[in-house]
């Protein structure tokens, strides 16, 4: 046997020399979750060590997750059901607490990457994350509603703006109006491959953002198709984000290697909160062990060409590396 490929796993030196695929935590993006108030700590039932937090506990949090060697996160709001409307006016309201925990969070950690959530759904009495009428989510009329949230954001000093909402043209439109409010710096991470998953479940708990009626089949894709996000992608390029993202991560892998061999831009990936608590449940059971799957589900995301991944794991991963 002339080719033996065993002999390039013969010990952990060569192994580690070989290594295909790095993963560190600077591939890692944390998603954490935000109410008003003060002393807040809730942990999210089916997501297990994760939290619902108030700024001041938030801060906290954050200061150790800095001195782990994180330093980019997004950040959703968990908004009273008394301050949602059907036009999702808070969103960019002046004492919104989200715009304010943006504007403090980033006065005391200037150097870290902040990214936000752009879609109406936090602040929407119809939990969609566009605008309804008659029971149908309209996107045009939508559009100048994202513009304004995002802008409130950029103001606040978010750095990155992550639009969600999956409406047609919303790239764009945010860009243009970021543009002509003189924030050209400020990034856009498109969710530009959605899917209308079932493993969001987690995430809807910790915000409460769950449709009122119906779902989200309409503008969120169907996970039968994969060609379709090739045409989602190129419309966002065109339109001017910064960075792709495909969500979920695990489930679509498929995906995001087809975006990262097509695309130039950088590819981020969401490791849901369903693809999470599966790890979390399993592991409590005594079915799998925590690290070594954790592990290896990042390593997978990472494998299929993402160059970011948001992850609830991230901080358990920064504090085992």
């Amino acid at each position: 046997m002339n080719r033996r490929p065993r002999r390039n796993r013969k010990s952990s030196a060569i192994r580690s020399m070989v290594e295909e695929t790095k993963l560190g935590t600077e591939n890692l993006i944390y998603p954490l979750f935000i109410e008003d108030g003060k002393g807040v700590k809730t942990e999210i039932k089916s997501l297990p060590n994760n939290f619902r937090w108030s700024l001041d506990t938030l801060l906290i949090e954050m200061d150790e997750c800095v001195n782990l060697g994180l330093d980019k996160f997004v950040l959703f709001p968990a908004v009273s059901e008394s301050l949602k409307d059907s036009v999702a006016s808070y969103s960019y309201a002046s004492d919104n607490f989200y715009l304010d925990a943006i504007h403090q969070i980033k006065d005391r950690f200037p150097n870290i990457e902040l990214m936000s959530d752009v879609a109406l759904d936090p602040y929407s009495s119809d939990g969609h994350d566009g605008l309804v009428k008659g029971g149908e989510i309209l996107n045009d009329e939508t559009l100048p509603i994202l513009a304004k949230m995002s802008i409130a954001q950029a103001q606040a000093g978010i750095d990155i703006i992550g639009p969600s909402d999956m409406m047609d043209g919303r790239v764009g439109f945010i860009r243009e109006s970021l543009d002509a409010a003189n924030y050209k710096d400020v990034s856009i991470m498109s969710y530009c491959a959605k899917y209308a998953s079932a493993f969001y479940g987690p995430f809807r708990d910790a915000l409460d953002s769950a449709p009122k009626a119906g779902d989200k089949k309409s503008y969120q894709m169907n996970p039968a198709n994969k060609r379709e996000a090739l045409i989602e992608a190129e419309l966002d390029v065109q339109e001017g984000a910064d960075m792709l993202m495909v969500k979920p991560a695990t489930f679509y892998l498929d995906v995001i290697q087809m975006l990262r061999e097509n695309f130039d831009l950088p590819i981020t990936a969401y490791n849901v909160s369903g693809e999470c608590a599966m790890v979390y449940a399993a592991s409590a059971n005594g079915w799998l062990d925590y690290e070594s799957a954790m592990f290896e589900m990042l390593l997978s995301i990472r494998r299929a060409g993402a160059d970011g991944i948001l992850t609830y794991f991230a901080k358990d991963f920064a504090r085992l590396t």
